[in-house]
């Protein structure tokens, strides 16, 4: 499809869920480099600067051919995409005294264009440090926040127009609403894209990609896996459709024997399951840096698939390898030019890019995010416990069970406790990886627990204490990795929260629900667990969920009765600063 509007991508992580947005509001969307030349783009009805991690007064930042911004194809630059409209056309952007990460509020001067229908106080969802202090000339500002001077800009005349945050997240509630007056009323686009309308169009993909040759696939049982391996079994009939599902030990409790089930009656005809527990709890013992930790895991699959594949004589020009890769997993993995590495996806390390450069590789669903791969699976007639699953990383729980070789006290501060345990953050579309800071009472509301984080930059992270066995002035972090111990300790607990939260209820109100074990305890009890449920529609973003007070206290109290447990945290971060895995 000939797209109308192009995302030029200036690194940033949401760079795709604008694009994604875009179609969601009914129009075909592509993405392009920031510096594509303006001959390039001349059939679009309009232009959107993405965010990037970078400051646009660096000499190495990305920047875009500037005659876009004369040619008069509507444009609108989102937070770094604003900053480099005002650097190249004579505004002033600096640093700002402090971040702004996750909710804020915005005052609107202008409800005309852009915010056509949109009046009064609104919150948005921003993630930024520098910010324009000053518009171009004739351009007017929109509108402000507390710490923003210009939260928004715009030249009517000249059709462009910026905002400091993210319209794209689901947590800008008039978002939506600013991209469609973009689309429509400022770009004259028209709807011409339905996901769910694409499923021939990916069938005969397939076909024509597969040829003569089968298809084989490592499947995972989550939703993405699920509808490729359904996609290509409709495409190619079951005959041609090899599936095997590698058990790591990193897995859930009951989850090989659900998939086993489920994939029987997707009419799977050749299907395995392969016990790989010894390989991957081996490869990752002693190991504790969370981006080794991925590289390792990324790599025994590839190790594993390799002994597979060569045992069942796949390697010959007959088969080619199925995935269910989609687009998160490319930008934070930083498969876009110019996005920071914030993880690195088990299925886009070194041996996997190796098969994609020799062309043996099918992955039906790069172009679509996780809402409009369900929608697709909906198509399909897959069941809902199928497609609507919570999502779960590829690396399994191994990510969900922190480790280190530390010997360390939580600290005491004005705000609450660091605990010297460090997660994985996303600031400013750039990777953090920072200690956790335990709060004695958890903050009144959201508000309160993002300032706290945006005016500390020692931490990423905060948690608010359930329960511990001990005053934390007791609790010591020490020296712990990934054991068969830990992992069963872990899928123990896990299967607690997973049992609670579906008789509650409370798994209907969420997206998902990690569940983290970190070393921090007595002797005795020498892990704590940190509950992390939130609310998102992509991953790309997310809302910390505050669990129940009754709800809480009872998942609290039954895992305090697993050995080994310390205590119980519950996650108030939002995503930003804080990613939703912790590592």
């Amino acid at each position: 499809m000939q797209p109308q509007i192009t995302v030029l991508d200036a690194g940033g992580q949401y760079c795709h869920l604008i694009a994604r947005k875009v179609r969601e509001l009914g129009v075909y969307a592509e993405v392009a480099p920031s510096e594509t030349p303006v001959a390039a783009l001349a059939e679009r009805k309009g232009i959107i600067i993405s965010g990037g991690p970078s400051s646009v007064y660096d000499p190495e930042s990305p920047t875009m051919d500037p005659a876009v911004l004369a040619s008069g194809i509507p444009v609108l630059g989102i937070c770094y995409g604003q900053q480099l409209i005002a650097h190249l056309l004579g505004g002033t952007v600096s640093k700002g005294e402090r971040g702004e990460y996750g909710f804020a509020q915005l005052e609107l001067t202008n409800t005309g264009t852009v915010f056509r229908g949109i009046a009064g106080r609104q919150q948005v969802w921003m993630s930024h440090r520098d910010l324009v202090s000053a518009a171009p000339p004739g351009f007017d500002v929109l509108a402000h926040t507390e710490t923003c001077p210009v939260a928004a800009m715009g030249s009517v005349e000249r059709k462009l127009y910026g905002v400091q945050f993210h319209p794209e997240v689901a947590h800008t509630p008039c978002g939506k609403a600013i991209l469609s007056n973009f689309l429509f009323d400022v770009c004259g686009s028209e709807k011409d894209w339905d996901p769910a309308g694409q499923v021939l169009a990916i069938e005969e993909h397939i076909r024509q990609v597969a040829g003569p040759r089968n298809i084989f696939f490592f499947v995972s049982g989550g939703v993405d896996s699920t509808v490729a391996y359904t996609l290509c079994l409709k495409a190619l009939g079951p005959g041609r459709v090899h599936g095997t599902y590698v058990d790591t030990g990193m897995m859930r409790e009951g989850e090989t024997e659900f998939v086993r089930e489920n994939f029987a009656r997707l009419g799977a005809q050749a299907f395995h399951v392969v016990d790989a527990r010894q390989d991957f709890l081996g490869a990752l013992s002693g190991v504790t840096d969370p981006e080794r930790k991925r590289h390792i895991i990324g790599e025994k699959f590839v190790e594993v698939q390799e002994k597979i594949l060569e045992g069942e004589h796949y390697l010959d020009g007959h088969w080619i390898l199925g995935q269910g890769t989609i687009y998160p997993d490319t930008i934070e993995s930083g498969g876009s030019a110019k996005a920071d590495l914030i993880k690195t996806h088990h299925n886009r390390v070194a041996g996997i890019q190796k098969l994609i450069g020799e062309g043996r590789i099918i992955e039906p669903l790069t172009q679509y995010y996780k809402d409009e791969v369900r929608a697709i699976g909906r198509e399909l007639g897959l069941a809902p416990e199928l497609l609507e699953r919570h999502p779960f990383p590829g690396p399994g729980l191994a990510i969900r069970c922190l480790c280190t070789d530390e010997v360390a006290a939580p600290q005491r501060t004005e705000d609450g406790w660091i605990i010297p345990v460090s997660s994985v953050g996303v600031q400013g579309d750039s990777r953090t990886y920072k200690p956790v800071l335990a709060l004695d009472a958890p903050p009144a509301g959201e508000e309160e627990a993002a300032a706290i984080v945006n005016r500390r930059t020692d931490v990423n992270r905060i948690v608010g204490t359930a329960i511990t066995c001990r005053p934390m002035s007791a609790l010591r972090v020490a020296p712990a990795h990934l054991t068969a111990d830990r992992m069963n300790r872990l899928r123990r607990v896990d299967a607690i929260v997973r049992k609670l939260c579906v008789s509650s209820g409370f798994e209907k109100d969420i997206w998902q629900f990690p569940v983290v074990l970190i070393p921090l305890g007595i002797p005795a009890r020498p892990d704590s667990v940190v509950l992390r449920p939130v609310d998102s529609v992509d991953g790309m973003t997310a809302r910390a969920v505050r669990i129940p007070p009754d709800l809480l206290d009872a998942i609290a109290q039954e895992l305090m009765e697993v050995e080994g447990i310390a205590g119980v945290f519950h996650d108030l971060t939002n995503k930003p600063p804080g990613t939703i895995e912790w590592e």
